[in-house]
């Protein structure tokens, strides 16, 4: 029977292939367009690895400010949906201004590259200073509000809130050391199931008139007041909590895809209208519940009893918004190690803070944000009370300089329409500059008054290093041409303790190097160095040897002394130091570190070149090591 060979597909069947394996649009937005790009985050991405402290916020941010207004009576909390929809208006106004400042300023930096151009090098260190406290505050509140929550649905957890965040922020460190994509990647379902509850309590409590169920202990907040325009300000003060985090997203730039403007632009707005639906829903239903703060259960986990009942959805949904709470902590991740990168390019930190990993990450950054958290973590046993009082005063400060600096670069400028875009920024300028007056004013008492002392400590920080980065240059003459370079005579010395095939190998690498090469040796006892010298000219490598004598058995002042003499004689001096590497970590643990130390008297005290020769010791090491040992 005559078999058909398949021949080449026909347009048709192409398509319907194409059609086949097209990735789903979820997947597009997740998945980079470009291999090279694969480190990037895209779109959707930015939620998880920038935009979560902004989402989870509406978890604490309208629960500070009920439990204000509850001072004032369970009917008074009905003022928590204006205060909401104020808040939600400002939120639109910054939403709409950081789309601007991430078109102007791509490279990153939000507020402090929008300071720094605008008003100078004092106010971009305020502005930095600002968010640096920020951003640790946003890590340690967002570990300790999420260890809350998750007590909320198991309380046995509520003596254990110090343990439950530190342990989330091992996890959540450890993920960030390999990169934010990955970060990203990894936290996107928690982030759309976080969505899709919230919205759902909304929906669900929007469709039914009454609560389904009640959640927690007795009401814990006594009457002691009137609702008057201080209690107000009050609670509105703590309400703008919900904002922390908007302005991540122009501090992360450079972590998005191409084209990272757009992209990031797209992320900006995402958040913004997820968060304004958020924020205006929830605050319907606390006002229309007239919710209170409840004992061992949060505003938001009585919310959720009301709309889907005290069975195993209550429980998922606590479960979900204590992770992400927790995970909220990425948005100081992914931005403040940036932040932190443009201050050491700009000399305000120690270089080591722009270092990269192979794969996009600036670990020092990571590092020092984790102990940062940790440290705020243990003096605040990691309750959210006490951090929430320290909180968005510093986010606020880079929003008013950031709304600023923004309508006096419209002036400057003049585009098309800039009236409308100098009054856009003023309005969000005023705004903001009003939310922070209001915040210092009613948290300075409430611990405040910490931020008002750190950040002017930063600034002084920022300005200390860079003027020795400033001293530096002018030492060393950076930006000028430099004298003709003059050659000296090249001298090699290589310090030697025992003849061994260490001491071959690095002789051997010295003898490469050209000029004149001698070999060094300290000894203690005239025996061992007349000894050494006899098999030194038995061996005759082609090298001499010098013995220097140490009466005082220091090994490592006469070596020192001796290339000293021989730079000041005029000598190039390059010192070879051999270093024994074992085959396996904890093997250096035996290994001396003399060398090391040598290394580093001799950098301080002289001008040689010092430089190491290793010596890999290998598995043959560990293998004799065990037939030594076997042997009787």
């Amino acid at each position: 029977m005559p078999t058909s060979t398949p021949g080449p597909p026909t347009p048709r069947s192409t398509s319907t292939a194409l059609a086949h394996h097209r990735p789903s649009p979820v997947r597009r937005l997740l998945r980079s367009r470009r291999t090279g790009d694969r480190d990037h985050i895209t779109t959707l991405g930015g939620l998880p690895a920038l935009s979560l402290d902004a989402l989870t916020s509406v978890a604490y941010g309208p629960e500070a400010a009920v439990v204000i207004l509850a001072a004032a009576g369970a009917d008074a909390v009905g003022a928590i949906l204006p205060l909401n929809i104020v808040i939600a208006v400002l939120l639109a106004t910054l939403v709409l201004s950081y789309r601007q400042v991430i078109a102007v300023h791509p490279d990153g930096g939000g507020s402090y590259a929008v300071a720094k151009r605008q008003f100078g090098p004092r106010t971009a260190r305020l502005a930095a200073a600002g968010l640096v406290v920020d951003y640790v505050l946003t890590a340690a509140v967002s570990l300790a509000t999420g260890a809350a929550s998750l007590a909320s649905a198991f309380p046995a957890l509520n003596d254990h809130l110090l343990l439950t965040a530190m342990t989330a922020l091992v996890l959540l460190t450890a993920v960030n050391l390999r990169g934010l994509a990955d970060s990203a990647r990894l936290l996107m379902p928690l982030t759309l199931l976080f969505i899709l509850f919230v919205l759902a309590v909304i929906a669900l409590g929007l469709a039914r008139p009454a609560p389904v169920a009640e959640a927690g202990g007795p009401p814990t907040v006594a009457v002691t007041q009137g609702l008057g325009v201080l209690l107000l300000l009050k609670a509105f003060a703590s309400g703008c909590t919900a904002l922390s985090g908007v302005e991540a997203i122009a501090n992360g730039v450079p972590a998005f895809r191409r084209p990272r403007v757009r992209t990031a632009q797209r992320t900006q707005v995402l958040l913004g209208v997820l968060l304004a639906v958020m924020l205006v829903g929830l605050g319907y239903l606390l006002a229309r519940d007239h919710v209170v703060p409840r004992a061992d259960v949060t505003v938001l986990a009585q919310l959720t009893a009301h709309s889907l009942g005290t069975g195993w959805p209550y429980y998922a949904a606590n479960l979900t918004v204590a992770l992400l709470l927790a995970a909220a902590a990425n948005t100081s991740f992914g931005s403040l190690p940036i932040l932190l990168a443009l201050l050491a390019k700009d000399n305000r930190l120690p270089h080591v803070f722009g270092l990269r990993a192979a794969r996009p990450v600036h670990r020092v950054g990571v590092l020092a944000l984790a102990a940062l958290t940790a440290l705020l973590l243990a003096a605040t046993g990691a309750v959210t009370d006490r951090l929430i009082p320290l909180f968005a005063l510093g986010i606020f400060i880079g929003f008013t300089i950031s709304q600023l600096g923004m309508v006096r670069h419209w002036s400057q400028r003049r585009p098309a329409r800039w009236r409308r875009l100098i009054l856009l920024n003023g309005t969000g300028a005023a705004l903001t500059l009003t939310a922070t007056a209001v915040l210092l004013v009613f948290k300075f008492t409430h611990g405040a008054w910490a931020v008002v002392l750190v950040v002017p400590l930063l600034m002084l920080l920022f300005a200390r290093v860079q003027r020795y980065y400033a001293a530096v240059a002018t030492t060393t003459g950076i930006g000028r041409i430099p004298e003709h370079p003059q050659a000296g005579q090249g001298l090699v010395i290589v310090p030697v303790g025992e003849l061994s095939a260490v001491t071959a190998h690095t002789l051997a690498r010295a003898l490469t190097l050209g000029g004149t090469v001698i070999a060094v040796t300290v000894h203690t006892r005239p025996e061992s160095a007349a000894a050494l010298a006899r098999q030194w000219r038995q061996w005759n490598p082609g090298v001499p040897l010098e013995l220097l004598p140490s009466p005082h058995h220091a090994l490592l002042t006469p070596l020192v002394q001796y290339v000293h003499q021989a730079t000041a004689r005029g000598h190039q001096v390059t010192v070879l130091l051999p270093e024994k590497l074992p085959g396996r970590h904890r093997d250096r643990l035996l290994q001396g570190r003399r060398s090391a130390v040598l290394a580093a008297l001799l950098r301080r005290r002289t001008e040689a070149v010092v430089s190491t020769v290793p010596y890999h010791l290998g598995p043959t090491t560990h293998t004799q090591a065990r037939s030594d040992g076997a042997d009787p």
